[in-house]
């Protein structure tokens, strides 16, 4: 829904109490205020106000130690503008209630770009000015879990009453078990128009893959990935077990990712990545380009968390190689196979643990890069692209943040008051996890060494 129909909708919307305003931080959390439905209307025109420094906090949610936006500015507001979304009802909680997506500007009225969704919409603006738009939708792999323990625990199936015991790759009688929790999943992303597609059991115990489907518009394509992922987790509450976006919740099963499909169509509505040949365009050849070019640098972008790097492995469904390749699902970049009118490039390399706005500016900005400098990838890869003879990506979080924060294409793409903040961000949960010893420390060490 529109602003306007968003300010009808609340005024006659007798059972919701309150809305959330909310922002999205750089790990995709959701921060802001519970307002009285009441002042709705100010949210709605935009008379929000939060400090700019809330989207850099880290995963804690605690300020960064040093940071230019908190002590050493005085932790200036900013303007907290309605995305056009509108309001978002949110029907699993005890009471109904409504969530107004915003994002932020400075006091002068220009973007703030350290805002993830401000920095995805300064690189769409760039396609703009070249006549394109991208094409983009996502792949959305989770696990259901059991809410009871700290650790993940498979669920017990709610038909059988037994926990799930094994891997159902593609089992239609898995999904038929939690058949009412997809039923309510499918509702509420009706209600918040997010474009939910099929459904698959995937590697994992517990494990599920939801497709989002494709749209022109590289910001509604990211708000739809990010209010999926809190639909999934609050149905899975209200049936009595919790979701999962980690990318590795079991160390020996499959992780999550969240795999991203794009394509580019020019003023005339034809996809450029199109040449009516297998082989697609030239246009399609310089963005794999610009992606492998600028993978090392972009893959704290897809794997921004300590648990992200468990799932970057050999053989376990997730690209370990800078590589890509034609319908070939172990290279990072994949161009799928298929009627050519709908040639697009998948790249794979994302968890589902990453922020979706930062996953897609990443994809869209490299691959800007390589089109704009007419770049020439690699040779495609065939086989097993574990074994090809390429460059890795960055598999630990420390290498990532080096590679990201000294990267020349990262340093086009991207603002940097939004670099620093995200390296300043990521040092400290660094430093944070670094800090910790673990059970399984105690048990390997205490008495032994």
């Amino acid at each position: 829904m529109s602003d306007s129909e968003a300010q009808d909708w609340l005024a006659n919307a007798d059972s919701v109490e309150s809305i959330q305003a909310v922002v999205c931080d750089l790990n995709g959390i959701l921060r802001g205020k519970r307002v009285p439905i009441g002042q709705a209307k100010k949210v709605l025109e935009g008379g929000i106000r939060m400090p700019l420094s809330i989207v850099g906090v880290d995963v804690w949610g605690e300020d960064i130690v040093g940071s230019s936006q908190v002590f050493a500015s005085g932790d200036m507001d900013g303007i907290c503008s309605p995305t056009g979304r509108g309001a978002l009802p949110v029907n699993w909680t005890l009471k109904p209630s409504a969530v107004v997506p915003l994002w932020l500007f400075k006091e002068t009225g220009e973007p703030f770009l350290a805002d993830p969704r401000q920095a995805l919409a300064h690189i769409v603006r760039q396609y703009h000015e070249l006549g394109l738009r991208p094409v983009v939708a996502s792949e959305m792999e989770f696990y259901l879990i059991d809410s009871e323990p700290d650790h993940a625990e498979p669920p017990i199936s709610p038909y059988t009453g037994k926990r799930l015991d094994s891997d159902a790759i593609l089992s239609i009688d898995e999904l038929d078990d939690f058949g009412q929790f997809f039923s309510d999943v499918y509702a509420e992303c009706e209600r918040q128009n997010v474009p939910a597609d099929s459904a698959v059991a995937e590697n994992g115990i517990g494990q599920f893959e939801i497709n989002l489907m494709h749209t022109d518009d590289p910001l509604k394509a990211a708000d739809d990935a990010l209010f999926f992922k809190r639909i999934i987790k609050g149905v899975a509450r209200k049936h009595g077990f919790a979701a999962t976006f980690m990318a590795k919740p079991y160390g020996l099963r499959s992780g999550s990712g969240m795999h991203v499909h794009f394509s580019l169509i020019d003023e005339d509505g034809r996809n450029v990545f199109d040449d009516g040949t297998e082989l697609g365009s030239d246009v399609m050849r310089h963005a794999v380009a610009g992606l492998t070019r600028g993978m090392a640098e972009t893959t704290l972008l897809f794997a921004p968390h300590y648990n992200s790097y468990r799932r970057l492995r050999p053989d376990t469904h997730a690209p370990t190689s800078i590589t890509w390749g034609y319908e070939n699902r172990t290279a990072a970049i994949r161009i799928p196979g298929g009627n050519t009118s709908a040639r697009r490039i998948e790249h794979r390399v994302a968890g589902a643990d990453a922020n979706p706005y930062l996953v897609i500016a990443g994809i869209l900005g490299a691959a800007l890069t390589g089109i704009r400098n007419k770049w020439e990838p690699p040779a495609p890869v065939t086989g097993r692209a574990y074994q090809a003879k390429a460059a890795r990506i960055p598999s630990e979080w420390g290498s990532a943040v080096t590679a990201f924060e000294n990267g020349a294409i990262v340093s086009e793409i991207f603002d940097p008051e939004f670099r620093s903040m995200l390296i300043a961000c990521k040092r400290q949960e660094i430093a944070g996890f670094a800090e910790q010893v673990t059970d399984f420390e105690f048990s390997a060490y205490l008495e032994i060494v």
